[in-house]
């Protein structure tokens, strides 16, 4: 028989960590609401960059001296892949379905015979991938998006070491792999490359009947080529930036779901133990009850 003491003791650790769940619900309901509006309002800003990007690129994508994050260097050998994961666990499947993402991601590569760097950018995703790309990973990123939220400079910062790294000659292509943001059960697992800047990736999905229409003839004031070379690195940091939003609405959308089913598990949990507890106690009342009728009647 289950001893009294050690199931009312279970049933208050089982209480307390259920006060815990609920608390990180609502903290992540509250910051998912912010995360959701911020990244829903940055879409429409990167579609239409990206789609600015497109009319002007289309006739420089094979021209030889155009911009380098346009054009690439000529190369497809070298690889950077950079993943966006949190810092923080207690998040459903948010940072499992992002690794293994990244996994068959590289797997694949390597298998055409490429090379593969990894830049991680938050550390549940780097202390996994660790056991499995320990040599490839070139440094790890943690402390996006604190009390404040995702802030533009940092994904500039983001932006800066990747151009470095591309202006050093350590990559041929760049692809950031991160969850975009559905609903609060639902985050898509999306993969986009960056560098080269492809021309012809329709990621807007909202391009109407009419934008696909005749194209209008327009005067480029200074050359297309010269807008290229500032407008290619700004559309990293924001496409970066665009990603880090998703990342974050995603990863709270994901918490508060998780915990709402820990929370419910939990008051389970709680409702068998109790039954299980007055069960029991009522067992042990009834035999003390017997055992004192017998005694009674013995004498």
């Amino acid at each position: 028989m289950p001893n009294l003491k050690d199931l009312k003791n279970r049933i208050n650790s089982v209480k307390s960590t259920r006060k815990i769940t609920s608390a990180m619900k609502m903290v992540a309901a509250a910051k998912l609401r912010r995360a959701q509006d911020a990244a829903e309002s940055a879409r429409a800003y990167s579609a239409r960059m990206e789609r600015m990007l497109r009319s002007l690129a289309g006739s420089f994508a094979n021209v030889e001296g155009g911009p380098k994050l346009l054009a690439g260097n000529g190369a497809n050998q070298n690889h950077l892949v950079v993943v966006f994961t949190s810092d923080r666990g207690l998040c459903g499947g948010f940072n499992g379905s992002i690794i293994r993402e990244t996994r068959a991601v590289v797997r694949g590569l390597k298998a055409e015979g490429k090379t593969v760097k990894l830049l991680c950018v938050g550390r549940k995703g780097a202390d996994v991938l660790k056991a499995d790309f320990r040599g490839d990973i070139i440094e790890t990123i943690i402390g996006i998006g604190g009390k404040k939220g995702v802030q533009f400079a940092e994904a500039v910062g983001v932006a800066h070491k990747i151009t470095a790294l591309f202006e050093a000659g350590q990559f041929d292509v760049c692809s950031i792999v991160f969850n975009k943001f559905q609903s609060a059960m639902t985050q898509i697992v999306t993969r986009q490359q960056l560098i080269p800047f492809s021309a012809g990736n329709a990621k807007d999905e909202e391009i109407t009947a009419k934008d696909q229409g005749a194209k209008a003839s327009y005067e480029f004031e200074p050359e297309e080529g010269e807008i290229l070379e500032v407008l290619l690195p700004k559309n990293l940091g924001v496409q970066i930036f665009q990603a880090m939003l998703e990342s974050s609405a995603s990863e709270n959308g994901a918490r508060m779901t998780a915990m709402d089913s820990a929370s419910r598990n939990a008051g389970d949990m709680i409702e068998r133990l109790t039954l299980k507890y007055n069960r029991t106690r009522q067992a042990a009342i009834t035999s003390e009850l017997i055992e004192i009728i017998s005694g009674a009647e013995a004498l």
